[in-house]
C-alpha cells in the first residue's frame, strides 16, 4: 500500500512569521525554512522559534533543511534546531551568509553542514528531490522550490512577489513555473501575507526614484530608515550617494551586518571609500551624509528611536536634516513608531514616510493579483495557503478556489499543528501534532512557567515576607515589602493589615507547624488582603525563620 504525503506545519501557519514547514514520506522528514519570531508583550523575550519536540512523535526522521531566504523569519530558528538535531542545511549563497554569522554566534558553525543551492539544480534530501526556483522578494537570492515526491511534484514559493524591473537582475523565472505547470503540479503551497492589497505591489526601481529625488533635494544630511535585509535598496542607496556626492554612514548593527554579507557574496557592489565608518560621522559635512538606519519599526534600541531621543553615541540630527522612513509600519508597531516620529518633528527633522511620498516603499509580498498569477502558473490539484494569519489563509484559499486552473484546485487552511495527507488524487485533514513557540532569552529557553510569572509580575506586582518565629511558633517579626502593588509610604496601613493578618493566620496554626505550613498560611493571608483592598492578588514571597534570641 502506497503511503500519503504528511505536512505538519511548525510555524508560520496561522500567524506572521517563525515560518518552517514539515514534510514526510517513507518515515523522512524535510524542512523548509526554520525561523523565528518576536514577543511583543514586554516579557523580556529576544525571539521565539518552534517548539521542534514535534518532529519527535511525527514518527520519522529528519533528514535535512531546505531554506528558500535568508531573512529571520525563515532562518533565525536554525542554531536551536541544530543543537537538537545533527542534520545538514542547503540554501542559496546569500542566506548562507547570514546563517554562518548566525550561528557562529550561538557557537555551532563549527558542527554545522551546509550545502549550496542555486536555481534550476536540483539536489536529494533523502528520499525528496529538491529544485530552487528563482522568485523576486525585499532580499537578495530568494527562491521557491519544486520538491519531487512520491505523490507528484510539490512547489513551495517562499516569499515572493512579482517585481518586473528587480534592481540585481534577477528575475521572477516565470518561465520554469509555467514548464512545470505544464507537467503537472499536485500540491502548491504559496505567501498569503498581503492577500487583501489589490493593484501590482510596484518595484524596487520606482523606489529607488522617489528616494533619489528625496535626497538630490535635501540640503543637510539625509538618514534613511529601513529594513536592513533590503540589499536591493541598500544597493540602490550606493548609487544614489554617488551621484549625489555623498557618504554612506551605517547606523545599526543589522545594517551593519547584511551590508557585510552582501559585500562578500558580491550582491552589494559598493566602492571602496563610499562608505565612512560611523565614528568618523561627525567629521564629514553633513550636506555630504546619507546615513542608513535600523528601527524603522520603532524598536527603542535601534539607531532611528536613539536619533531621535539624542541619545546615539556616533550621529545626531536636528533642523535641516531630513529622515526618510523608508518601510511599511507592521500592524502593532504605529504607536512606537508615530512616537520616534514625533521626536524626530521636534529636533526640526523634515520627516518622510508613506504617508507624505507614497512611492517611498514597496512590499516584498505578492499581493492579491500576484498571488492569483502564481496559481494561473503553477496551475496545482491542491492547494495549501501559508505564511499568514488564519484570516490571510482563509482569503487565499478562497482565491484558489476562484481560480480555474483549469479546474478549480481543492483547498486545504491549516494552522500550526494539523497534519494535512495528500495524495496525486486527494487532500485530507491528519491528526494533530502539539505544537507551540519557545522562547529564548540571551541564547537560552525559558520554560512556560517562567513567562507565566513574568506575565503575572506584569499584571499584579509582587509582595515578599520574612516571618521569624520562635521555637514555640510564636510570630516575633512580620516584614512585607511591595514591588508594583502599591506605594508603601502612602499606603502604610495596608502594610500594617497585612502585617496583622500574617500574624493572625500563624496564630492559628499548631505550634509544631512547618515553616512550609507558616508559609503558605502567610502567603494566603497577604493575598487576601491586597484582594480586599485592591482586588488583585499580588504575587506573593514568603519565608518563614525560626529564631530562639531576643526579638528582632
Amino acid at each position: 500500500m502506497r503511503s500519503v504525503l504528511r505536512l505538519l506545519p511548525l510555524g508560520g501557519l496561522g500567524e506572521v512569521g517563525m515560518n518552517c514547514m514539515a514534510l514526510e514520506q517513507r518515515g523522512e522528514v524535510m524542512l523548509v525554512d526554520c525561523g523565528v519570531t518576536f514577543d511583543d508583550r514586554g516579557l523580556g523575550v529576544d525571539v521565539l522559534h518552534p517548539d521542534f519536540s514535534a518532529l519527535d512523535t511525527f514518527g520519522a526522521r529528519l533528514t535535512g533543511v531546505v531554506i528558500t531566504h535568508g531573512h529571520e523569519d525563515h532562518i533565525g530558528a536554525l542554531p536551536y534546531l541544530l543543537r537538537r538535531h545533527d542534520i545538514p542545511i542547503w540554501a542559496p549563497p546569500y542566506a548562507i551568509g547570514l546563517i554562518q554569522q548566525r550561528l557562529g554566534e550561538h557557537e555551532v558553525l563549527k558542527h554545522a553542514r551546509i550545502y549550496e543551492t542555486r536555481p534550476r539544480e536540483p539536489f536529494s534530501v533523502g528520499s525528496f528531490r529538491v529544485e530552487p526556483i528563482r522568485v523576486t522578494h525585499s532580499i537578495a537570492d530568494a527562491t521557491a522550490l519544486a520538491i519531487q515526491t512520491d505523490e507528484g511534484v510539490v512547489v513551495h514559493s517562499g516569499d515572493f512577489k512579482i517585481d518586473e524591473s528587480p534592481t540585481d537582475g534577477e528575475h521572477f523565472d516565470e518561465a520554469r513555473l509555467r514548464e512545470l505547470g505544464d507537467a503537472g503540479v499536485t500540491l502548491l503551497m504559496s505567501d498569503s501575507t498581503n492577500v487583501d492589497a489589490e493593484g501590482p505591489t510596484g518595484s524596487e526601481t520606482d523606489v529607488g526614484d522617489v528616494l533619489e529625488e528625496l535626497v538630490a533635494g535635501a540640503r543637510s544630511a539625509v538618514v534613511v530608515a529601513m529594513f536592513a535585509s533590503n540589499v536591493h535598496r541598500l544597493r540602490l542607496l550606493g548609487d544614489i550617494a554617488k551621484k549625489h556626492g555623498r557618504k554612506l554612514v551605517l547606523l545599526g548593527r543589522g545594517v551593519g551586518t547584511h551590508a557585510r554579507v552582501a559585500r562578500t557574496t558580491g550582491y552589494l557592489p559598493w566602492p571602496d571609500g563610499l562608505v565612512v565608518p560611523d565614528t568618523m560621522a561627525r567629521e564629514i559635512p553633513r550636506s555630504k551624509v546619507l546615513a542608513i538606519a535600523t528601527g524603522s519599526q520603532g524598536e527603542a534600541r535601534a539607531a532611528l528611536a536613539r536619533l531621535a531621543r539624542g541619545e546615539h553615541p556616533m550621529f545626531e540630527v536636528g533642523p535641516g536634516d531630513r529622515v526618510i522612513l523608508s518601510a511599511r509600519t507592521i500592524p502593532g508597531n504605529e504607536p512606537e513608531v508615530h512616537a520616534i516620529l514625533g521626536m524626530l518633528l521636534r529636533r526640526g527633522c523634515d520627516v518622510r514616510s508613506r504617508l507624505t511620498d507614497r512611492g517611498i516603499h514597496v512590499s516584498g509580498h505578492a499581493h492579491r493579483p500576484e498571488q492569483r498569477r502564481m496559481i494561473e502558473l503553477v496551475r496545482p490539484k491542491h492547494f495549501v495557503p501559508v505564511h499568514g494569519t488564519i484570516h490571510h489563509l482563509t482569503r487565499h484559499g478562497e482565491l484558489a478556489r476562484e481560480t480555474n486552473v483549469p479546474t478549480k484546485p481543492n483547498v486545504a487552511v491549516v494552522e500550526n499543528g494539523r497534519v494535512v495527507e495528500v495524495t496525486r488524487e486527494t487532500i485530507a485533514f491528519g491528526g494533530t501534532e502539539k505544537t507551540g513557540r519557545v522562547a529564548v532569552y540571551a541564547g537560552r529557553e525559558l520554560p512556560p512557567e517562567i513567562l507565566r510569572e513574568r506575565a503575572f509580575l506584569a499584571e499584579e506586582g509582587v509582595a515578599s515576607c520574612l516571618v521569624v518565629v520562635d521555637d514555640a511558633g510564636s510570630v516575633r517579626d512580620v516584614r512585607i515589602s511591595t514591588r508594583g502593588v502599591i506605594d508603601e509610604e502612602e499606603y502604610a496601613e495596608e502594610l500594617a493589615d497585612a502585617r496583622a493578618n500574617v500574624r493572625r493566620a500563624i496564630l492559628e496554626l499548631d505550634a509544631s507547624s512547618s515553616e512550609t505550613t507558616m508559609a503558605e498560611h502567610a502567603r494566603l493571608a497577604i493575598r487576601r488582603t491586597f484582594h480586599k483592598s485592591r482586588g488583585f492578588k499580588p504575587m506573593t514571597v514568603v519565608h518563614v525563620y525560626r529564631s530562639s534570641g531576643e526579638r528582632a
